[in-house]
């Protein structure tokens, strides 16, 4: 079902319940984030008698939210497009109705940020899978191999996403000695450039003081596979046993889900925190600014090329493939960058016809450009 429902569609702002919200219902939900702007953006909906409130958990149909008048569970019919990209989610600051049974989630706020996925289904659709986030951390077992390609994966799309990446090498107690973690470190490090690599154990307590201060100021998303401690960590954070805790499989370090759903927390440190169920699948979704900031030193280097459309593959005077040829930049980060760029195109050409006639285009130059370089090696002249 759409909703017609809008801003400008409501009662005067003269009557009694179009009044903004109160001081009060403003030192209820600051504690989530509410702050000066969400005020103002909200007001058009105030002046209808409708009540703030952000989404902490969102079910068939329904989502769990925090309002001025406590707890409220809404129906998101209204709210619910066929567009995927558009749905509400964990995260949002949303207009609620003031009563009513069931009461109904009107609309939701623009989203200053939000993290999305491609779903990795063959319709190559997005998923949000948090709004309205400051910090994404990104949480990586040192119980098993560490996959620097997915680090990578997950930096992009929280670089796209607006927020600011957090590197978690969690279970850091398993390190067999402080020589080897702090290697491990310095891998994740030159992974992730411009981007803090904080090693924690919930069983030693080890970085959870560092962590609670970073996200003690506003809103944080924590992503991760299962088994890599996101649960754990939550509950180190929240200083109970909030969320459930299933073992971990010792032949590879791999668990099961116990998050199910996103679940928006309150920290008693200040802040609030979004669980996240274990991600499979990290699929790119238009994250061409993500990826170039991932691999920035990369983007640097090609400022040096001699030809500004470097492809950085056997162009004469390349600056990056020079980088690798002197060790400055090591190869496996040039094939990264190279397979998500070509993933982000191909996934950005399935929903843009623009892009899709740019892709088929080059592929054509590059193939004549093939042939007659195969022809002029024969000894034979291309017909003119």
């Amino acid at each position: 079902m759409s909703s017609s429902f809008s801003p400008s569609s409501s009662s005067s702002p003269s009557s009694p319940s179009s009044s903004s919200p109160s001081s009060s219902s403003a030192q209820v939900l600051a504690p989530y984030g509410w702050d000066e702007r969400w005020a103002e953006e909200f007001a058009p909906y105030g002046a209808q008698g409708l009540v703030p409130g952000r989404v902490v958990r969102v079910d068939r149909g329904r989502c769990d939210l925090v309002t001025p008048d406590g707890p409220v569970r809404a129906d998101t019919a209204f709210v619910t497009p066929h567009d995927p990209m558009r749905v509400i989610c964990t995260g949002d600051w949303a207009a609620v109705e003031a009563d009513g049974n069931p009461r109904y989630v009107r609309a939701y706020l623009p989203r200053r940020t939000a993290f999305v996925r491609n779903t990795s289904t063959s319709r190559s659709e997005g998923q949000i899978l948090a709004a309205n986030v400051d910090h994404a951390v990104i949480a990586v077992s040192l119980a098993a191999e560490l996959d620097l390609g997915r680090i990578e994966r997950f930096l992009a799309l929280a670089w796209e996403s607006g927020a600011q990446p957090l590197v978690l090498l969690t279970k850091a107690d398993l390190a067999p000695d402080p020589a080897v973690l702090g290697h491990l470190v310095a891998d994740v490090e030159t992974t992730a450039p411009g981007v803090q690599v904080l090693p924690v154990s919930a069983a030693t307590g080890e970085g959870i003081d560092v962590l609670a201060a970073v996200v003690g100021g506003g809103t944080s998303v924590l992503l991760g596979q299962s088994g890599a401690g996101k649960s754990t960590l939550a509950n180190a954070l929240l200083g109970e046993e909030a969320m459930a805790v299933q073992a971990v499989r010792d032949i590879d370090g791999k668990g099961r889900h116990t998050t199910t759903t996103r679940n928006l927390l309150p920290l008693p440190g200040g802040g609030v925190l979004i669980d996240t169920p274990g991600l499979r699948g990290v699929g790119l979704w238009d994250a061409e600014t993500g990826v170039n900031q991932v691999f920035s030193e990369i983007d640097a280097l090609a400022q040096g090329c001699r030809f500004h459309d470097c492809a950085h593959d056997s162009e004469p005077g390349c600056a990056v493939l020079a980088a690798v040829e002197d060790g400055s930049l090591p190869q496996r980060r040039l094939d990264s960058y190279r397979k998500l760029l070509r993933e982000n195109q191909r996934i950005v050409a399935k929903t843009d016809a623009r892009m899709r006639a740019e892709i088929r285009r080059e592929w054509k130059l590059k193939h004549a450009v093939g042939r007659a370089a195969m022809e002029a090696k024969r000894g034979r002249l291309p017909r003119g």
